[in-house]
């Protein structure tokens, strides 16, 4: 049977045919030794000296929508601050911002947790006045280095199937303990019946979107579809890291608009799911920034205690995306009248590799 990545990968060999062969290929996708020898050294331990610069790393290991990274960072004697970089929204599927600023709760945590382990403690606050902005202020304290602190190097959000294992009650526990963030709820939901009703409205989201020709434009100019490209730009969705085949950066998009179509789609995030151990659904008290922000501290430190444990999670966003099926899914987890954040399925799988992020220089103002 002829899969989806064999057909990509034998149009790629036909297409090169006669153009040089393999140099050309190798030419232009470049290596993936040299891609994850770049990436392992940005996601190196964190280093034990007076460099604050070594936080800002750490904070950028958080995740963002299409790997945008849509965070500044502002360093004063006293705290650190985190913007939100409005060059880098996606308006069409987060016309509200509303994933970019849980983002920057995502970096926040990685920020306190890392802090902390420097002997820099601090609480984290919300500024509306700074162009909504996370702002991490300092106060006298001894080192507390958090278990959770050697996982975020390793967290990643693991785009593939998992081995359908379930979760011990002690683990599901220990994820809720985690996660668990003043004015966010948390909802488990690990019973067959509701997880494949929430798989409906995956699929009713990603049906929906993908009939929106600007969706699929913002969603492809962040597609990085060889290693040579996703070094350079440090940012976006890197094919690599979805165990999907590498190409030529002139041949991915010709493909991609072959390959990419509902059916599959929603065949894949259906089997993704099934595989998948629970789902876990964030909503925060306000339709606000500030609640998003916590959020997103929530969702990180959830994804971190489950990289402790040993499992993967991987967001499946579109019943929150698709404002039109919110309403299900919140009657679906219990919680009517109020507005789901964020979807994440969590189960036990294998490591891929890892998405590149931008230099601290680029991120500092």
């Amino acid at each position: 049977m002829t899969t989806r990545r064999g057909l990509i990968a034998g149009s790629a060999a036909v297409l090169l045919a006669g153009t040089g062969g393999a140099y050309a290929l190798a030419r232009d996708i470049g290596s993936m030794a040299a891609y994850a020898e770049a990436v392992a050294r940005n996601r190196r331990r964190l280093a034990q000296s007076p460099d604050t610069l070594e936080l800002l790393r750490y904070a950028s290991l958080a995740p963002s929508g299409h790997n945008t990274q849509p965070w500044k960072f502002n360093l004063s004697p006293t705290r650190i601050s985190i913007l939100p970089d409005l060059t880098r929204r996606t308006p069409v599927v987060d016309p509200d911002d509303h994933h970019l600023f849980v983002s920057l709760g995502c970096a926040a945590e990685n920020l306190s947790l890392a802090s902390a382990a420097k002997g820099l403690p601090g609480e984290i606050a919300y500024e509306p006045a700074s162009v909504g902005a996370a702002v991490f202020n300092f106060v006298p304290g001894a080192a507390r280095v958090s278990p959770l602190l050697d996982a975020i190097p390793r967290r990643q959000s693991t785009r593939s199937d998992y081995d359908g294992r379930p979760v011990s009650n002690a683990m599901l526990n220990q994820l809720s303990k985690a996660a668990a963030t003043p004015g966010v709820d948390l909802v488990l939901v690990t019973d067959r019946p509701r997880m494949d009703q929430i798989t409906a409205l995956v699929s009713q989201g990603n049906a929906a979107q993908m009939s929106d020709p600007a969706f699929l434009d913002e969603l492809k100019s962040w597609m990085r579809f060889s290693p040579r490209r996703a070094l350079e730009a440090e940012d976006g969705l890197f094919s690599g890291t979805t165990g999907n085949p590498v190409l030529p950066e002139w041949l991915g998009p010709t493909l991609f608009d072959l390959v990419f179509k509902t059916k599959a789609e929603n065949a894949k995030y259906a089997r993704q799911i099934a595989s998948s151990a629970g789902l876990a659904v964030f909503v925060a008290e306000g339709e606000h920034p500030e609640g998003w922000i916590q959020v997103g501290r929530a969702a990180q430190r959830f994804a971190l205690q489950a990289t402790v444990l040993g499992l993967k999670c991987a967001f499946i966003n579109q019943p929150v995306e698709v404002a039109s099926l919110r309403p299900e899914l919140a009657k679906l987890i219990g919680m009517p009248g109020h507005r789901p954040d964020l979807v994440m399925r969590f189960g036990h799988g294998q490591d891929l590799p890892y998405s590149a992020r931008r230099p601290v220089s680029a991120i500092q103002v």
